[in-house]
């Protein structure tokens, strides 16, 4: 069976999980199946679960995870609801991959790509909301909120400016008019297209992305589940600081006011440690043959 995506950081995170003996594993974004079905292979005792809100992908991957279906659940829709609700325990690992898959940028008719002839940008299709809504009726304010924020664009003024300016006497339909409104304004210096970090933003929006690793990892602090190892990939600054900033806070073993006098809470707060000291990024052996991994980080977090 012919996948249609290359799994980012696979070694990697073959190796986070190599003492996985027994529970349940849980891949939070399955997409394709492709770092589950590794799982699954080198694991023969461990059971499944695989979260995913594309139909498309969890179509693909139930059939791809078909040989494994006796010890695999799957689930459509988003880890943030899903994953509290698992009744299946024990769980022993849990993986999430934030990125978009490349069948997802690559299809045309999804709108993520900058050549599209539709502005989607919904990794769920049930959702209402997608990019052409929210580019034609967001107010200048949100526009710039959502380009300075999750898109970190130095001139968020201006291309908020040029989308309310091009709007207003034509609807903005496809992701090539978009496309365009940013090679328009934003410089062109670089290999990176200009449009690159306005649809990250966008797609960012529309999926609520940040809002759900967040509630990821709310999920993992309230439930703390004992030995787990959890890792997570990341692909550009605002995720990673989510990460880098939360596996921090699960480190820190004194929690009294910065203030006091002296310690009254046993320095035993910590919840576990961090695996991977820096975060891990793709080989040069892995960048040639998947240039997307270039932006991948991975970072390992155990539970005690």
């Amino acid at each position: 069976m012919k996948t249609p995506h290359i799994p980012v950081l696979l070694n990697e995170v073959l190796d986070s999980f190599k003492d996985l003996d027994n529970g349940y594993f849980v891949d939070c974004t399955l997409g394709y199946g492709g770092h589950s079905s590794e799982i699954l292979k080198n694991h023969s005792n461990i059971n499944h679960i695989g979260i995913d809100r594309d139909i498309e992908a969890l179509n693909f991957s139930k059939e791809r995870l078909s040989p494994y279906s006796n010890r695999s659940t799957l689930y459509k829709g988003k880890f943030s609801d899903i994953l509290p609700s698992l009744k299946e325990q024990p769980i022993k690992g849990v993986l999430a991959d934030f990125g978009v898959s490349s069948l997802q940028l690559d299809k045309l008719d999804r709108g993520f790509g900058f050549d599209s002839d539709v502005l989607d940008m919904r990794m769920d299709r049930d959702e209402e909301i997608t990019a052409k809504d929210i580019v034609n009726n967001y107010s200048q304010e949100k526009l710039e909120y959502m380009f300075n924020h999750y898109g970190e664009i130095k001139a968020y003024k201006k291309l908020a400016s040029a989308i309310i300016q091009t709007r207003a006497s034509k609807e903005i339909s496809t992701a090539k008019e978009l496309s365009q409104i940013a090679l328009d304004n934003l410089y062109r210096g670089g290999k990176i297209h200009p449009a690159t970090l306005m649809f990250q933003a966008i797609r960012i929006e529309v999926n609520r992305e940040l809002q759900e690793i967040e509630l990821l990892l709310d999920t993992l602090e309230q439930s703390t589940p004992s030995g787990a190892i959890i890792a997570l990939i990341t692909f550009h600054s605002l995720e990673d600081r989510l990460v880098k900033n939360r596996f921090k806070k699960w480190m820190t073993k004194c929690i009294c006011d910065a203030h006091a006098i002296r310690c009254t809470c046993s320095k035993d707060n910590d919840l576990g440690k961090t695996i991977t000291k820096k975060p891990l990024i793709a080989s040069k052996d892995e960048l040639k043959i998947n240039p997307r991994s270039r932006s991948a980080k991975l970072r390992v977090f155990r539970f005690k």
